[in-house]
């Protein structure tokens, strides 16, 4: 337990029996009546944003999150194999936590897997990654960097948007929050 006034940006609190993320917060002490505390949590599983207001110095519940580096290993049915690279466990993490991020997985990869008493909350990636297109169209003559784009199968099997110049078998540089193409790799 904890009060408001020790929340920072990124503690986790157990808020109606669901986890959330402070996101942003703000004490505010007005010129009448009590001070509080205005934040930003983001729920933990949804994803969904909400605005709440706690009085100054009420008690909140700080949950127990567990950040782990963790390698993925490979994927069996839909669960998706990682290993802690301290002890060598090797957990099962269901499809549905890993979420988007299966699109820009591969093998041998170093991902952080959050976990809240044993159970896996969610996997983050890097903020980008380097895979190898596996198919493309050609770009054809006059194709510039400033034009448009067209579709490409990266080797995770995940589609993106790329330039037109680049070409099948290139290293790109993909933003794994947005699927977005970044650059050459």
């Amino acid at each position: 337990m904890a009060t408001t006034n020790d929340l920072k940006n990124g503690m986790t609190l157990s808020i109606d029996g669901q986890l959330w993320n402070v996101v942003d917060f703000q004490h505010v002490k007005p010129g009448k009546g009590g001070a509080f505390v205005r934040t930003k949590l983001k729920n933990v599983m949804s994803g969904k944003v909400v605005d709440r207001t706690f009085n100054a110095s009420v008690k909140v519940d700080v949950a127990n999150v567990d950040k782990r580096e963790m390698q993925y290993l490979y994927r069996e049915g839909e669960d998706f194999v990682f290993m802690d690279t301290r002890d060598y466990d090797q957990p099962r993490i269901p499809a549905a936590v890993v979420g988007d991020g299966a699109n820009f997985l591969l093998e041998e990869q170093m991902a952080v897997v959050a976990f809240n008493d044993g159970v896996p909350l969610y996997v983050e990636l890097p903020a980008a990654v380097e895979l190898t297109i596996t198919q493309t169209d050609p770009g054809v003559q006059g194709d510039r960097s400033t034009g448009g784009t067209k579709p490409a199968t990266l080797e995770t099997g995940a589609q993106v948007q790329v330039p037109l110049f680049i070409s099948t078998g290139e290293k790109i540089r993909v933003d794994t929050r947005t699927g977005e193409y970044l650059s050459r790799a």
